[in-house]
C-alpha cells in the first residue's frame, strides 16, 4: 500500500502542483482537503472537487468549519474588539490556525503518513500551518514542496503539462483570500510603502449611495439577531451584516504589519462585517462594562490578538484570556443602531437593561444626585495629598 498524505487543497497552482507531485513523484495517496472558513460556496465546492479528481487524488473532502471557526475563535475576536495595529482585524491570521487544526484532524483520522501544504517560504502562513501540525500531531512528517524547493510559476507549470494536466493558470493581477471575518487583497500596490489599492482590486464594488440603518443585537457579547431578525448562530448574523454594509464598500483598509518572519508587511483588505461588528461591540461595552473591566479587557485582547497572529493558538494562556473574555460580558446585551454610508458607518447610540449611564444618578456635565460639593473638595484633598508632598519636599530639583 502507498503511504498517506493529507494535502491542504486551495485549487491555485500551488496547491495543483503539490497534489501531483506528491502522487507522481513521491508516489503517495494524495487525500485532499478545502476547510471552509467562509470563502466558499456550494459551487465553488463543487469546482474544488472537480480540480482535486481530476488530478488524480485519491479522495477530496471539503470540510465545513465556519460554525467551529467563530466559536472557537472569532467570538473571542469580538470580545476583545481585536484589531491588529488599531487596523487589521486578522482575518487571515485567524483562519489559517483553524484550517491547520482541521487538516491535522483529518490527517489523524485517516492514519495518514504526512501532511503537506503549499506555502512558500516567503509569508506567514507557512509558520502557522507547520507549527499547527507539530503540536496536534507532531510524528507527522510535514511536506512542503513549493517552499523546499523554491519553485518558480513557470516551472509549476511546466511539470503539471508534462503529467497530463492543463489548465489557464494566468496569474490574477491580485491574489484575494476571502473568509467569513473579511477578505484579504494583495497586489503590486501593497508590495509599496506609498500606493494604495485602486478601487476596483476589491471584490465588493459598491452599489448602494443612500443611508440606511442598521439595527444589530447582542446577548452576552454574541450576536443575536440583526434588523430584528433572529439567527440560529452568529455565523448567520455576520453573514447578513457583510451583505448588507459590503455594498457600501465599508469596511476596506491597508494593513501594515510584523510578519512572523521578521519583515514588515503590506495587506489590503475588505471586512465589512467585522468593522461594523467591533465597532458596535466596543460601543455596547463602553455603556455596560465598568472603567476597569475595559481597561483589564483592553490590554489582554492585545496579547491574545498578537499571540493568535504569531501562531500561538494553542498556547494554553489563550485559553486563560478566552476564560476572562467570556466572564466579561455578562451584562453585554442590547442593542447597537448603525447608519450605514459608502465607505463609512456611524455608530448613533444603545439600548441596554445594563445601560451604566444612568440618568438616576447624574448627567455628566448637567446634574448629579450622588455626591455634594463638599464630598468632592474632601476626595481632591486625599487624593491629591501624596502628590502635594513630594512636590513641596522636591521643589525645583525636579
Amino acid at each position: 500500500m502507498n503511504k498517506k498524505v493529507i494535502l491542504a487543497f486551495s485549487g491555485g497552482l500551488d496547491t495543483s502542483y503539490c497534489a501531483k507531485y506528491l502522487s507522481e513523484t513521491l508516489g503517495y495517496d494524495v487525500y485532499a482537503a478545502t476547510v471552509n472558513t467562509g470563502g466558499f460556496s456550494k459551487e465553488d465546492e463543487i469546482e474544488l472537487e472537480k480540480k482535486a479528481l481530476n488530478l488524480g487524488v485519491k479522495e477530496y473532502r471539503c470540510i465545513d468549519a465556519q460554525e467551529d471557526y467563530y466559536d472557537s475563535c472569532i467570538k473571542y475576536l469580538i470580545f476583545g474588539n481585536v484589531l491588529k495595529n488599531n487596523t487589521y482585524p486578522l482575518s487571515v491570521s485567524a483562519e489559517r490556525t483553524i484550517q491547520a487544526q482541521e487538516i491535522a484532524k483529518y490527517a489523524l483520522e485517516i492514519g495518514a503518513d504526512a501532511i503537506a501544504h503549499g506555502s512558500t517560504g516567503a509569508g506567514n502562513d507557512q509558520v502557522r500551518f507547520d507549527l499547527i501540525f507539530q503540536v496536534m500531531c507532531p510524528t507527522i512528517e510535514i511536506i512542503t514542496p513549493i517552499r523546499d524547493m523554491s519553485l518558480s510559476r513557470e516551472e509549476e507549470i511546466e511539470f503539471l503539462k508534462d503529467n497530463g494536466y492543463e489548465m489557464d493558470f494566468q496569474k490574477a493581477e491580485y491574489s484575494v483570500n476571502k473568509g467569513l471575518w473579511g477578505t484579504s487583497v494583495g497586489g503590486k500596490e501593497t508590495l509599496t510603502s506609498r500606493n494604495y489599492l485602486p478601487e476596483d482590486a476589491f471584490p465588493s464594488q459598491i452599489k448602494e449611495t443612500q443611508p440606511s440603518e442598521l439595527e444589530i443585537e447582542f446577548k452576552n457579547g454574541e450576536l443575536v439577531s440583526v434588523n430584528g431578525e433572529n439567527f440560529d448562530h452568529p455565523v448567520y448574523a455576520i453573514q447578513k451584516i457583510e451583505k448588507l454594509a459590503s455594498v457600501y464598500g465599508i469596511g476596506r483598509d491597508i494593513h501594515v504589519g510584523d510578519t512572523i518572519v521578521g519583515i514588515k508587511g503590506r495587506v489590503g483588505f475588505e471586512a465589512a462585517a467585522a468593522s461594523v461588528i467591533i465597532k458596535a461591540h466596543h460601543l455596547l461595552e463602553k455603556h455596560t462594562l465598568s472603567k476597569y473591566q475595559q481597561m483589564m479587557k483592553s490590554q489582554l485582547s492585545d496579547w491574545y490578538g498578537n499571540w493568535l497572529h504569531e501562531a500561538f493558538f494553542l498556547d494554553p494562556v489563550m485559553r486563560n484570556i478566552e476564560s476572562f473574555l467570556n466572564d466579561s460580558q455578562k451584562t453585554v446585551t442590547g442593542k447597537v443602531f448603525v447608519t450605514l454610508y459608502p465607505y463609512r458607518f456611524v455608530l448613533n447610540g444603545i439600548e441596554s437593561e445594563h445601560d451604566l449611564m444612568s440618568d438616576q444618578f447624574g448627567s455628566y456635565g448637567e446634574a448629579n444626585k450622588s455626591w455634594t460639593g463638599e464630598d468632592v473638595k474632601g476626595y481632591t484633598k486625599i487624593v491629591s495629598n501624596s502628590l502635594n508632598i513630594y512636590h513641596q519636599i522636591n521643589g525645583e530639583k525636579v
